[in-house]
């Protein structure tokens, strides 16, 4: 019971510190997300835990991922990435949103080069080719 009570207020302290850092009042965000202000109020102080549903609207007022939310809230597990994705992850000078598109933008070139990689190694090298010789020196 402490372990659900625990993440309700580590999930309202994280809305919080996620409001503050956009600049927003708790009036804003509740009229951003369309959430009662009372309710905001005791999600953020700990006394609330709110639904998915809930959490989305309010990543949504604050423009931040979802993900985050749920992550935080303990919906979602923390996606795992590397150390270049936890340290965007875990750098505190950076807000979800800005987290969020250094993590696509990451990604996509990963992919990007991944599908290079399988193109260039699919193309070029046929089994029947390969042989013991070593390569010619220039």
């Amino acid at each position: 019971m402490d372990k659900v009570a625990d993440l309700g207020r580590d999930i309202g302290e994280y809305i919080r510190q996620q409001r503050s850092n956009a600049k927003i009042s708790l009036r804003q965000l509740s009229k951003l997300a369309g959430v009662s202000n009372p309710y905001l109020s005791q999600i953020e102080r700990g006394l609330r835990k709110p639904s998915a549903e809930i959490l989305q609207q309010i990543a949504k007022g604050l423009r931040i991922s979802a993900e985050a939310l749920y992550v935080q809230a303990g919906i979602l597990d923390l996606p795992t990435g590397g150390p270049v994705a936890d340290a965007i992850r875990a750098d505190q000078e950076l807000n979800e949103r800005q987290k969020q598109v250094l993590l696509d933008v990451y990604e996509s070139f990963r992919k990007e080069n991944a599908a290079q990689r399988s193109t260039a190694l699919g193309s070029t090298v046929d089994k029947s080719d390969v042989d013991n010789t070593k390569p010619t020196e220039e």
